[in-house]
């Protein structure tokens, strides 16, 4: 059986790990107002989903 014969380093590792990262959140455009939103979810926005309004945002 292989045994390593040195401890990998933390440089080594890292270095080995550098396309471990968690993927980017997929964005889309929102049909009604335009403005980027994550898939399957209520605009921040606007407030709406699939054409019609779920949440009342309140404008500031």
């Amino acid at each position: 059986m292989a045994v390593p014969k040195r401890r990998t380093s933390k440089q080594r590792k890292r270095k080995r790990r550098t396309h471990y990262r968690a993927p980017d959140n997929a964005r889309q455009a929102c049909p009604k107002c335009g403005d980027p939103k994550r898939p399957h979810r209520v605009c921040p926005t606007c407030g709406y989903y699939a054409d019609r309004e779920v949440v009342q945002v309140d404008d500031f």
